[in-house]
């Protein structure tokens, strides 16, 4: 299984009279166009992508609306231990309840994300921050577990950016 791990993208600052909720604070409309292209980039690096799993913040899932607009036909669910201070047990679960061969973006956010890529790959807490709108995947050659992971890949959103703005040569 592919496991890539997509941060939300640049998101209004956190205003409590703006949004008294944060999970309501949606992306700018920058990142928004920064996310679009960022998921570009990444459908370029990450081809196959057959399922988005999402926190169910709002930005979290206008960046997963923006994958899902770049991939078509890929379904987007929400997990809810996505969300900030969330489970990584539960995502695990969640992981171990699909198909070994998928390939799966999950949405998050930081530190979570990053902390999420340490269990991974390390079987702890040590933290691989991901940028707003920056991603990374990691294979799992058997049953998806703590520390069993292998990074393939770490981009910063400019390089997803440029990745999308690459011609393909035929």
């Amino acid at each position: 299984m592919d496991v890539i791990l997509f941060r939300h993208g640049p998101a209004g600052a956190c205003d409590a009279e703006r949004w008294p909720d944060d999970a309501l604070r949606p992306l700018t409309p920058r990142g928004e166009q920064r996310t679009l292209s960022a998921a570009y980039g990444l459908a370029r690096v990450a081809p196959e992508i057959q399922r988005v799993l999402t926190s169910p913040l709002t930005r979290a899932v206008q960046t997963a609306r923006a994958l899902e607009s770049v991939l078509l036909d890929v379904p987007v669910d929400t997990l809810e231990p996505l969300r900030p201070g969330g489970s990584y047990r539960e995502v695990l679960e969640a992981l171990g309840a699909l198909s070994a061969t998928e390939r799966v973006v999950l949405v998050g956010h930081e530190p979570d994300l990053g902390q999420l890529a340490g269990t991974l790959l390390f079987g702890s807490f040590s933290a691989i921050p991901l940028k707003k709108a920056g991603a990374c995947g990691i294979r799992f050659e058997g049953e998806v577990q703590r520390g069993a992971g292998r990074l393939l890949w770490f981009l910063s959103p400019k390089v997803l950016r440029r990745l999308a703005d690459k011609k393909v040569c035929s």
